[in-house]
């Protein structure tokens, strides 16, 4: 993995850098193992626009992946390949089980294509193995933790990322994550070993808007620039940054206020991540 620059031929290419996927091995998916992916333009249900600036974009195949791992446990795999996928940061690897099932994971960072993972209570502790943290020491870097047994991996599955299990105790072990927030997770759930592949993918410099309309990213118009009808920040004698906090349209401060609701799951946070 690795960044490549470019000439600067325009001003789009100036600044503009792009990923060299060389641990890429394979261009096109597994056929069974994809399907269509409908794009929302940000409306909801009703036709209703619910998330702004998002629409428009590359066509995309979805890429089904198992979080879940523990359903394949004690059953050998071997990796057949590392792939692309435009649905997230990270790279995924495809593997070859022994009973003839394929199926993708999320790649983790030194897996290569040849690799024997597997999933179980007893495995070893190395890159692509999943196993519950009660059987993992302390220190090891994990991805893809389940929250809840069986559920399947919700943490840390962005490219790059990693957390770490801090301490023991009872039946909840302390689970460092990438955001700095300790929570505590059951020692009884599952998570893979490693880091997170693609870690340089927060090093790229998209370069031109025409990149981040291929993502689905439409332009985004800051508050100061509308009018006082549009935005609680619009408005004024010339250019002027507001006056008052930092708001959404709907009048929600924009910065330093907690939006947090789930008081249920509060306890089991260790240390909040600010």
């Amino acid at each position: 993995m690795g960044i490549v620059k470019y000439q600067p031929t325009s001003p789009g290419r100036r600044f503009q850098t792009a990923q060299t996927f060389e641990e890429v091995t394979r261009s096109e998916p597994e056929r069974t193992l994809v399907r269509t992916l409908k794009k929302s333009g940000g409306r909801n249900n009703v036709g209703r626009m619910t998330v702004r600036f998002r629409g428009g974009g590359h066509k995309r195949r979805y890429r089904l992946i198992d979080f879940v791992r523990r359903d394949k446990a004690d059953v050998p795999a071997t990796v057949t390949s590392i792939e692309y996928d435009p649905n997230r940061s990270a790279r995924i690897a495809l593997l070859n089980y022994v009973d003839g099932e394929k199926r993708y994971i999320i790649a983790p960072l030194d897996l290569k294509v040849g690799a024997k993972v597997m999933a179980g209570e007893k495995v070893e502790i190395e890159s692509g193995n999943a196993l519950p943290l009660k059987n993992i020491p302390l220190g090891t870097f994990i991805h893809n933790i389940e929250l809840k047994i069986g559920k399947g991996g919700q943490l840390v599955r962005g490219g790059g990322g990693f957390a770490r299990i801090m301490a023991k105790e009872g039946a909840y072990a302390h689970v460092r994550l990438p955001s700095g927030e300790v929570r505590l997770v059951h020692q009884e759930c599952y998570a893979t070993i490693g880091q997170v592949s693609n870690i340089e993918h927060e090093g790229i410099s998209i370069g031109k808007a025409g990149r981040s309309r291929w993502l689905g990213k439409r332009p985004h118009v800051r508050g100061v620039a509308m009018n006082p009808v549009d935005h609680p920040m619009g408005g004024g004698e010339g250019k002027t940054s507001g006056g008052g906090h930092p708001v959404s349209p709907w009048g929600v401060p924009a910065k330093g206020y907690k939006t947090r609701r789930n008081k249920r799951t509060t306890h089991y946070i260790v240390k909040k991540r600010k």
